[in-house]
């Protein structure tokens, strides 16, 4: 009954042991030694350096450190080269008086304090070494060529073990394959011989990492030779050689080299690598494949090395014991080998380690030390480093094999638990305290820390607490209205909340209270739940020419509150550093792509929380390399067969491959296209010519271009045959009306096909001749035959014929003799008027016998006889209008109305026109006539203006009136209303009464016939303001004079849009007072200027007894613009003049844009307009400064007398009546 009791007691505390967990205790409170940091058990050092042995604890209070060496307690204090570092158990070892040597053995390091006693694992620290190669005499191997071949290394022995590697003298690593390979132990192995084996160094050498030194092997010789090399130099080598296999060697099926018999065994430690090896000979040389015989070999872990001779399997587990089976293979047999595998294990922690515990007084609690291993571990128990037997008894304690229970516990049981487990391949040492302890809660993680997550991601928030009794944890979120239990949220035995798939509403301020009976403690922190980053625009796949530029796209959309870091890598590594690579915000730029740039791309964008990432391939693509090894095999009279080699085609297929061809006999140094093939094929049969030296070179095409052109072949040589083939473009035609000239195309040298090369023409009459009338030609292209029949047909043949025949029979062509004049006119020729400027001819065709030629067409000739208008000369320019081909009829258009027209038909062929048709007649009828040849205004009044014109120069009929219209314009340039006058065909003059004063007019004439009106002309006037001459419209007229002009301004109010400036440079300073008038150049100069004014008088008096105009006038006539008054016949005063002509200064002028004048060195007088600027006019609007010399200042009744002949006194004194 009792022993139920205690049964069910344990139990009981075994259940509530589960519940209690191990905890951080924080350092501020008691606590025994926990060992943070130690050595590995195995220490290999460095001789060269100090030995540091590492033995780091925590502990409150903190511990003390001390050492046992080799089982016996160590002194460091009494070694001079031994120091402890502060605050530490570290032993810190100084070799530099004392060999590393001295200090190997077995250490473990003790930590304690008032609470326990924590100890470290036995801590067996060796030197490393690196032992030098025995000395030895490696004798030369001379071996027969096929048979096998083991070169030894057989390293010093090391600590830790040596790398093995083969070289050559070089430092280059020798070449290993299926044939030749290194074993695990590092001896090379041969399977088989061959004669590019034979070398002088092959020299193994062995890397000892730990010291990173290096040993090498003497070099050893090998010599293949076949069997009778080796006869022939065996007594050179009989006393210091070894010789192998002197028989004959054959092929042979495999033998293993290694490992030897049907069958081996293998042990191997989980957790740790096994690699098994099998390596064979024979020839041809074997290959090797590997199988498991109980199962399937763990393909996670499994590797084959050495070219399949090795397999390996890493992080080995009790699964991968069994029977593995290695098979070599060749065309002659195969062989096996069995390898069994035995698994065994140091030991290992099963739930982990012993964890420390931390109770409260009357608590109680569990440690479990649970290990494996094979052989099964034995489980042994310390206290505080004494063995648990000896410790003091303690009844609240049980220990049952691999755990202790804990029950009751009081205040005064803390101590350090040690578990040790060990078999026969290892132990495991774990240090566990339990801490007694009365604690009120706290909360370990940080307050007011803030968690970010991405959205849809697990969020896991924190509440690292401490307490004893250990505290419970609730969670509540913002008010606080309920705990935070059940879906979504879940709490962990730790204390941590977790959200499995967070959202934006989970955003918020969390509060963790941990409580147990000893109070409440509250932590407050906040979880943030970000949008996730992404890729909105991944790069893409690229295909760029080299040369050129791509760039690689990379869009991306984030939470704004994050900042993030775009990173691109190539082929997972970092991007090359090179200038032409340009990192952007969203891109990558590659200038000028080479095709080492080709390769996967990929952008990296990184945030605090959460990265994305897109790849893009680039691939880089050029021209094609030429082919190589151009081959010509199949050789025939006419054909061969060509072969070659592509080249890389960098990474765009080649589509096609173009052959070309030189020939050296007849075209040297050009090079033809020959044919096509596509890229898949390397060859072509090509079909050949007689009587060539053929050179072939290939060109491949893909997408980017044509490859340069390879090498060219060899000279492949035709013989010489008949011509293939005949001239064509074979043509007759006549030069003369009497002959007929045969013409072709010669043949080539190419297409001779063999010397000699000559022509056989042949001809006959179509219809008329039977047999064919032959000749020779040699070194032409052409034959002429005279006295034949005028435009016949004839049926024509050229036949090529060279020294070894002739060609084929050549195909007929056809011909005319020449050509002559035709000699019938056409008949039956007659016109159709179909108005006033088109007409239709019409004739009969000419018959074709009559032609004596190749009908062209027909031509009519035509020309205006005269005008029906009796005022009209006579037209007598002919026009001629070309109608090519089988025309009877054709329109004649651009005629005169009311005009008489001749005309007459011709016909032509190619040698030229025929005779003339009866020349007929016809007339167009009345059209619109043209605008009025002139139209003047005169006589300007306050009212009323009188309007002169002249008949239009082109009547196109009987002209049956004029139309008038005219309309007012006003300051802004607007047209008024429209006022409409009809005038009799033989008025030229209208006087119009009632307009408006001041005001400016434009009026439009035009004439009409029958048929209609024409097109009108146009003018602008002006009505004068007051019948007596008003005064100057310009006023407070300045200037100034400043270093680079003259600035010169007004105010204007007259009605005129333009104005004239006009100015004389005076030289007013002189070095000398001067009497002009007796200096002899004024005297010449007066006498001149009077001569010119009697010549311009002279012809001003003839112009007006003859109706004429003063040259004035005829300049005037050239400027048509408004204000420009013309000067009227009758009494050499201005009238007005039309605007539709272009404005042209005065010769000297210059125009401002803002009504100013510079003085510049000119002396001539500057005449322009400008935008308001000042200026004299007369009553009329004509203005005064260009043609009279009369001041401003002068009575107004002096200005009718003004218009006088302009002179150069009265230019020079233009400016003088602005001032």
């Amino acid at each position: 009954m009792m022993a139920r009791r205690r049964m069910d007691a344990a139990l009981l505390v075994l259940f509530l042991g589960h519940l209690v967990t191990a905890l951080e205790v924080p350092l501020d409170l008691p606590q025994p030694p926990t060992i943070t940091h130690q050595s590995p058990k195995d220490f290999i050092i460095d001789p060269r350096e100090n030995i540091i042995i590492h033995c780091d604890a925590k502990g409150k209070p903190h511990p003390s450190f001390s050492w046992t060496r080799n089982g016996t307690h160590f002194d460091t204090e009494k070694d001079p080269n031994v120091n402890m570092r502060s605050h530490s158990g570290t032993l810190v070892v100084d070799i530099s008086r004392e060999k590393a040597e001295h200090y190997e053995g077995v250490y473990q390091c003790t930590a304690r304090n008032k609470h326990g006693t924590a100890v470290s694992n036995n801590v067996v620290v060796r030197q490393s070494r690196s032992p030098l190669w025995s000395k030895e005499r490696v004798k030369p191997i001379v071996v027969q060529e096929g048979v096998s071949l083991m070169l030894p290394c057989r390293p010093p022995a090391g600590l830790p073990p040596p790398i093995i590697f083969w070289m050559d003298n070089n430092f280059q690593r020798l070449p290993q394959g299926k044939r030749v390979s290194q074993s695990l132990n590092g001896d090379l192995y041969f399977s088989n011989v061959r004669k590019e084996d034979s070398r002088n160094d092959y020299i193994c050498y062995a890397r000892f990492p730990h010291t990173q030194t290096i040993q090498q092997k003497q070099p050893i010789t090998v010599r293949v030779l076949n069997l009778d090399a080796i006869n022939d130099t065996v007594a050179a080598f009989y006393n210091d050689t070894d010789l192998f296999s002197e028989a004959p060697v054959d092929e042979r099926r495999p033998i293993f080299l290694i490992p030897s018999g049907s069958s081996s065994s293998k042990m191997v430690l989980r957790g740790h690598i096994l690699e098994m090896e099998c390596i064979a000979e024979g020839l041809p040389t074997p290959e090797i494949l590997w199988s498991k015989v109980s199962g399937d070999l763990p393909a996670m872990r499994t590797s084959f090395l050495h070219y399949n001779k090795t397999l390996r399997i890493v992080n080995v587990s009790e699964s991968d014991a069994g029977d593995y089976r290695c098979k070599a293979r060749n065309q002659l047999g195969t062989v096996h080998h069995t390898i069994h595998v035995a698994v065994k294990a140091a030991p290992y922690w099963i739930s982990g380690a012993p964890r420390n515990l931390v109770l409260a007084p009357g608590e109680n609690g569990v440690l479990t030390c649970r290990a494996s291993g094979t052989p099964k571990p034995s489980i042994s128990w310390a206290m505080n480093g004494i063995p648990i037997e000896n410790s003091p008894k303690d009844l609240s304690r049980k220990v049952e094999d691999d755990t202790i229970i804990f029950t009751d516990v009081q205040t005064g049981s803390s101590a350090v638990y040690q578990c040790n487990v060990s078999n026969d391949y290892g132990y495991l040492l774990s240090n566990a305290f339990v801490n007694v302890l009365s604690e009120p809660p706290r909360v370990l993680t940080e307050a007011n820390k803030v968690y970010q997550v991405i959205t849809n991601s697990k969020a896991l928030i924190d509440c690292s607490s401490f307490g004893s009794p250990i505290p419970k944890i609730t969670w509540f979120k913002d008010s606080r209205s309920s705990t935070l239990d059940g879906d979504p949220y879940f709490v962990h035995d730790n204390g941590t909340l977790e959200i499995n798939v967070a959202q934006a509403q989970n955003s918020g301020k969390y509060t963790c209270a941990a409580r147990n009976s000893l109070g409440i403690y509250e932590n407050h922190v906040y979880l943030e739940v970000k949008e996730p980053t992404r890729i909105v625009k991944q790069p893409e796949y690229k295909v760029v020419q080299r040369g050129r530029s791509v760039v690689f796209e990379c869009k991306v959309k984030h939470d704004p509150s994050l900042i993030p870091t775009m990173t691109w890598l190539k082929d997972d590594g970092e991007l090359p550093d090179d200038e032409r690579l340009i990192v952007d915000s969203d891109s990558l730029t590659i200038t000028d792509v080479t095709e080492n740039d080709a390769g996967v791309y990929t952008c990296i964008m990184n945030t605090t929380l959460d990265n994305d990432s897109a790849s893009a391939e680039l691939t880089v693509v050029e021209r094609p390399d030429p082919p190589t090894d151009l081959e010509l095999t199949d050789q025939k009279k006419r054909s061969v067969q060509l072969t070659w080699t592509p080249g890389d085609e960098h990474n765009s297929p080649t589509q096609k491959f173009l052959i070309q061809y030189e020939d050296s006999l007849h075209h040297r140094g050009q090079w033809h296209n020959l044919t096509e093939v596509p890229g898949t094929k390397t060859t072509v049969h090509l079909k050949l010519s007689p009587h060539a030296h053929y050179t072939f070179r290939v060109l491949a095409l893909n997408a980017e271009g044509f490859s340069r052109p390879s090498f060219p072949s060899r000279m492949y040589k035709t013989d010489p045959a008949a011509p293939d083939e005949n001239p064509t473009g074979v043509r007759g035609f006549g030069t003369e009306h009497n002959n007929l000239v045969i013409s072709w195309t010669p043949l080539t040298g190419f297409q001779s096909n063999g010397p000699g090369l000559h022509y056989k023409v042949m001809w006959r009459q179509k219809a008329v001749d039977l047999d064919w009338t032959s000749v020779t030609v040699a070194n032409n292209s052409q034959f002429v035959v005279s006295g034949t029949p005028t435009f016949v047909p004839y049926e024509l043949k050229v036949q090529a014929v060279n020294d070894h025949g002739a060609g084929p029979e050549p195909a007929i062509a056809h011909g005319y003799s020449g050509e002559d004049l035709p000699i019938a006119a056409p008949e039956n020729v007659q016109a159709v008027v179909l108005n006033s400027t088109l007409a239709e001819i019409h004739w009969d065709h000419v018959p074709v016998n009559l032609i004596r030629g190749h009908l062209k067409g027909y031509k009519v000739y035509y020309w205006r006889k005269h005008s029906l208008h009796k005022h009209n000369p006579d037209h007598m320019e002919k026009d001629i209008l070309t109608f090519s081909g089988n025309h009877s009829h054709g329109m004649l258009p651009g005629l005169h109305p009311f005009s008489i027209y001749s005309f007459n038909v011709r016909v032509y062929n190619g040698k030229g026109e025929g005779p003339v048709s009866p020349t007929q007649q016809f007339k167009t009828p009345e059209g619109v006539p043209g605008p009025p040849t002139s139209l003047v205004v005169t006589n300007p009044n306050l009212d009323s203006l009188t309007l002169e014109w002249s008949p239009p120069r082109e009547h196109n009929g009987h002209i049956t009136g004029y139309t008038l219209r005219y309309q007012p314009v006003n300051n802004s340039n607007e047209l008024g209303p429209v006022e409409e006058l009809a005038l009799t065909a033989n008025e030229t003059s209208v006087t119009l009464p009632h307009l408006k004063y001041s005001t400016y007019y434009k009026f439009y004439l035009n004439a009409k016939t029958v048929t209609g009106a024409g097109p009108a002309i146009s003018q602008e006037a002006v009505t004068i303001v007051d019948e007596v001459r008003p005064a100057s419209p310009f006023g407070n007229v300045s200037s100034l004079v400043g270093e680079d002009g003259a600035l010169i301004s007004w105010e204007y109010w007259g009605p005129e849009k333009n104005v004239y400036v006009e100015y004389i440079v005076e030289n007013t300073v002189a070095s000398r007072q001067v009497d002009i008038a007796t200096q002899g150049w004024f005297i010449g100069l007066m006498c001149a200027i009077a001569l010119l004014i009697l010549i311009l008088l002279i012809i001003c008096f003839i112009q007006r007894n003859k109706g004429g105009k003063y040259p004035v006038k005829e300049k005037e006539d050239a400027h048509t613009d408004p204000e420009f008054q013309p000067m009227k016949d009758d009494d050499c005063t201005f009238g007005e003049y039309s605007d539709n002509e272009d404005h042209k200064p005065l010769k000297g002028s210059r125009t401002p844009s803002n009504g100013t004048v510079k003085r510049d060195d000119s002396d001539d007088s500057l005449v322009d307009y400008g935008d308001g600027g000042d200026g004299q006019f007369n009553e009329d609007g004509s203005f005064i400064g260009q043609y009279s010399g009369k001041s401003a200042s002068r009575d107004t009744a002096e200005g009718h007398e003004s218009s006088e002949a302009p002179s150069p006194i009265n230019a020079m004194n233009s400016l003088n009546s602005f001032v």
